[in-house]
């Protein structure tokens, strides 16, 4: 037995903040590691100790295994646990942990090693009797192997992956996949297989001890994706049939033995419509999903994951799971606009309700470019499915959430579908509504009334004369104020005492009551704090709105053709032989950016000719940047 006193979590973000949570419940000291950015990130603040890693990309900070070893040494941490991500998978990391002296919080470096490539990991769980779909030589690829998935063989988070739907199209597939997958692995190997229409992600969650016991604690279903990276998960996995829990449970145990598995892991299937199921890969690391099964089982893997790295013996047998659990990942992201990553000052993040929230951030911190996007972990644990559903649902509608874009919306909306309500899960679900989870915006004309009343208010503290001032029992001219709220401009009229159709209860720079169709609703305002920016919640949604100013101010112009970088990144490929001069066509990408751990093509916006390309690979660009001026060609 080890018997550990100090903890360094090789990972930042919620994940840190999750590990440090148990480490102290167990008492533990806790060491983090930071980038430059992260310097005052929640996960730092939540540390006994932390420790520099100078810059802000990741590959010169958490990914640098050899200054998070020296950073474990000098803070005198005698274990690291690398969360998931970064250095999670990586074997030669763990092989220099062990060799420094420190124990690592992970499986063997071996097992790591085994399960690392997916194309080595399928020829040894077909050795081992698990359900494989049959890899496609590409190559030889034919119209009856359509469609085709093409997937890395290293890492994982939906890097690296394509869909092709058409011969034609295999080329350019393949030499974006193998670039994405060598930009984010370091390892440019990329194969096919047939890609199951209307599958769903299951996978089961699985823990082992040096004694010989490995447990399968159930499974969760994770089909409802964006760009192949899990959005809602739950568990257990809905409507599967007993003899397929027991197929899966059997299959992810022979696979954790397969390769002598020590401590959390998670094995991945395909699950076909007609309910066969096909290995898809092993997680050699806990799983950003993991809370589901925690709140299932009344377990704490994090803690478990400890005791077996110290050595420790599990029971025979987990306890016995009971009731149900759902997990939403909410992202600082616009899903209207492709998925689009949001970077900028977080000024609230409050989720009400009687849910698990995991998070990296409070308010007032900054949500940087550099790293994923995900804001928060929200989990709802019930008796029953629906119950848990409706709980997590009801805890995203209260949310306060102020400074970026998020797909909050789309998540209440996924939970309340009908499909997903009824347990039809599948990863096609987005593809198929995400024009309606996102189009038509909820009328925002009383939550725009609620701003202008709430900035009329006067402060309890004004003066009187300005108290007075601002609440005349005299009919005038009324008060007009212009908004700005997801696209659609808002002018309201008023008088302060006499609103057409609507009521008004009470009216504070806060909050704000009115009685709108005969229904009193009460709507929070909030500004931000350069007053750029107003925030109003209420049970009818959540508004943002822009002032619009009495004589707007004049706005620079750019020339016709102009191609703006959407948000801040780095340009990680150009079109092969783009430079001026170049004949392009509409929707031909002419440029692929990277921000916050996707990638995000630049699209020619019609056919003419490429007049300026003023980036080159590996510039970092900032939001509005100019990338390129495409000449559109004249009509005949």
């Amino acid at each position: 037995m080890t018997n550990l006193t100090s903890l360094l979590v090789a990972n930042r973000g919620e994940i840190a903040v999750r590990i440090f949570r148990t480490a102290r419940a167990l008492g533990l000291a806790t060491v983090a590691v930071h980038s430059d950015p992260d310097a005052d990130a929640l996960h730092v603040r939540a540390a006994d100790a932390a420790v520099r890693l100078p810059g802000a990309a990741p590959a010169d900070t958490y990914l640098r295994g050899d200054l998070i070893i020296k950073a474990a040494l000098a803070a005198g941490a005698d274990a690291v646990h690398p969360g998931y991500g970064f250095l999670s998978e990586n074997a030669e990391f763990a092989r220099e942990v062990l060799a420094a002296g420190l124990t690592w919080i992970g499986p063997p470096p071996e097992a790591i090693e085994a399960m690392a490539s997916k194309t080595r990991a399928k020829e040894l769980m077909r050795a081992a009797g698990v359900p494989l779909l049959d890899p496609v030589d590409l190559a030889a690829a034919t119209p009856a192997d359509l469609p085709l998935l093409l997937k890395a063989a290293a890492g994982g988070g939906g890097r690296g992956m394509r869909v092709v739907r058409y011969l034609d199209q295999l080329k350019e597939a393949l030499d974006a996949a193998v670039a994405e997958a060598r930009s984010a692995f370091g390892d440019g190997e990329v194969f096919g297989e047939p890609f199951v229409e209307r599958g769903r992600h299951v996978e089961v969650q699985v823990l082992a001890d040096a004694h010989g016991t490995v447990w399968a604690l159930g499974t969760r279903d994770c089909s409802l994706q964006r760009r192949h990276q899990k959005v809602i998960e739950e568990a257990p996995a809905p409507g599967l049939p007993e003899a397929l829990r027991t197929t899966l449970h059997e299959a992810a145990v022979a696979a954790a033995r397969a390769v002598s598995y020590r401590g959390a892991g998670t094995v991945e299937f395909l699950v076909t419509a007609d309910g066969r199921p096909y290995f898809l890969e092993m997680n050699t690391r806990l799983q950003v999903e993991h809370p589901v099964t925690e709140a299932v089982f009344g377990l704490d893997l994090v803690a478990l994951q400890l005791r077996v790295a110290e050595g420790a013996a599990l029971p025979p047998a987990p306890p016995q799971p009971t009731g149900h659990a759902v997990e939403a990942r909410l992202y600082a992201e616009d899903p209207a606009r492709d998925w689009r990553p949001q970077a900028g000052a977080l000024h609230t993040l409050a989720i009400p309700g009687e849910v698990r929230v995991d998070t990296g951030f409070t308010d007032g911190d900054t949500v940087g470019i550099h790293y994923d996007p995900m804001l928060a972990k929200v989990v709802a644990h019930a008796p029953t499915r629906a119950e848990a559903v409706r709980a997590l649902a009801h805890a995203l509608v209260g949310a306060r959430i102020h400074g970026l874009t998020t797909n909050r919306e789309l998540l209440v909306r996924s939970l309340r579908h009908p499909e997903f309500a009824a347990g039809q899960l599948d990863t096609g679900f987005y593809e198929r509504h995400l024009g309606t989870l996102t189009g038509g915006a909820p009328d925002a004309t009383a939550a725009a009334l609620a701003a202008a009343l709430a900035e009329a208010a006067p402060r309890p503290d004004a003066p009187l004369a300005a108290r007075l001032g601002g609440w005349r029992n005299v009919r005038s001219q009324p008060q007009i104020r212009r908004y700005q709220c997801a696209g659609t401009e808002y002018e309201v009229q008023y008088h302060p005492v006499d609103h057409p159709g609507i009521r008004v209860l009470a009216a504070t720079p806060d909050l704000v009551t009115l009685e709108v169709e005969g229904i009193r609703r009460m709507f929070h305002v909030k500004h931000n704090s350069n007053k750029t920016e107003i925030y109003v919640d209420s049970a009818l949604g959540a508004h943002t709105f822009t002032p619009v100013p009495r004589f707007p101010e004049p706005q620079d112009r750019t020339e016709p053709g102009s191609l703006l970088a959407p948000m801040p990144g780095t340009v990680v490929r150009i079109a092969e032989g783009l430079a001026p001069g170049s004949p392009v066509t509409a929707g031909q990408p002419l440029l692929w950016l990277e921000a916050m751990k996707m990638e995000h093509r630049i699209l020619a916006p019609a056919s003419g000719t490429l007049t300026a390309l003023h980036v080159a690979t590996g510039q970092q660009v900032e939001f509005g940047a100019l990338l390129a001026v495409v000449q559109e060609e004249t009509p005949a």
